[in-house]
């Protein structure tokens, strides 16, 4: 059974913001970035390309399960707008971060990024419990990155300041 052009589209959405953030990651990478005090549980710079893939992709599939099994945008407004406020900071986290170089703004956003999305689950394992489930990976990933964050934040508080 081919996969709808509708599944496609939602499962592309995500990756869009995620390959333009990529490029700003590459920049300020060796440069800024590798500058930081990192804890040592810090995953591998080859793990976020495929994680991030995988996540984008389960979450975008996701979205579509609740469109498709809510009725569309009329029907699930809710759970397909906290989606979308999710995504929106989940693509903002990256030019906070790594274009701006501001660790507090974005552990803010991370944050906010967590709360959105454990909504957004929620929201979805109402609608199809499939797509709720979906999310979990994605919740699991962004307790690690909320937690990096916070922690380059507390220990590199004097770069963290000159930006802030």
């Amino acid at each position: 059974m081919p996969v709808p052009v509708s599944a496609l589209g939602a499962i592309l959405l995500p990756h869009i913001g995620g390959w333009a953030g990529s490029f700003l990651v590459r920049k300020h990478y060796s440069s800024w970035y590798m500058n930081l005090k990192k804890p040592s549980w810090t995953p591998p710079r080859a793990a976020f390309g495929p994680v991030w893939t995988t996540l984008y992709t389960s979450m975008g599939y996701a979205s579509y399960l609740v469109w498709r099994d809510g009725g569309g945008f009329e029907g699930a407004l809710t759970p397909l707008a906290a989606y979308g406020t999710q995504l929106a900071l989940n693509w903002a986290w990256t030019p906070i971060f790594f274009g701006c170089h501001s660790l507090k703004w974005g552990l803010v956003d991370i944050t906010l990024l967590t709360v959105a999305a454990g909504t957004t689950a929620a929201l979805f394992y109402q609608v199809n419990q499939t797509a709720g489930l979906l999310m979990v990976p994605y919740l699991g990933w962004l307790g690690i990155a909320t937690s990096l964050n916070y922690w380059i934040y507390v220990n590199n508080r004097e770069e963290s300041e000159k930006k802030d």
